[in-house]
């Protein structure tokens, strides 16, 4: 489903387009060393809406991994079949973030497991 090769090294030619900011934003998350933290920093970061909106897409991410019909993924999440298609383009041919996090969300599961 993603380009993925078997380490992280794998994306960093993937470009990733300049945006304003977007450095520092990184920067500041990358910082965090908790789940709490990082709970704490992306509720005073975003708006109510925005954080459902990225907490749906991350959900989508997963369920796209488990290789989920779109209609189903929408119908769980909840989604538009239309942001299912989205996050699955970012997935296949975005700059690899979704395949990092993937990657080491599922080291993390099946060390727990």
């Amino acid at each position: 489903m993603t380009r993925r090769m078997g380490n992280d090294d794998r994306y960093e030619s993937l470009p990733v387009e300049p945006v304003a900011g977007l450095s520092d934003l990184a920067d500041a998350v990358a910082s965090l060393r908790t789940r709490d933290e990082a709970q704490r920093f992306l509720r005073d970061l975003c708006t109510l809406p925005e954080l459902e909106a990225l907490s749906h897409r991350w959900q989508t991410a997963l369920l796209l991994e488990q290789g989920l019909p779109y209609v189903e993924i929408a119908e769980r999440v909840p989604t538009s079949t239309a942001t299912v298609t989205r996050v699955a383009q970012w997935l296949r041919h975005g700059t690899g973030g979704y395949g990092i996090a993937l990657d080491r969300a599922r080291g993390k599961r099946s060390r727990t497991s």
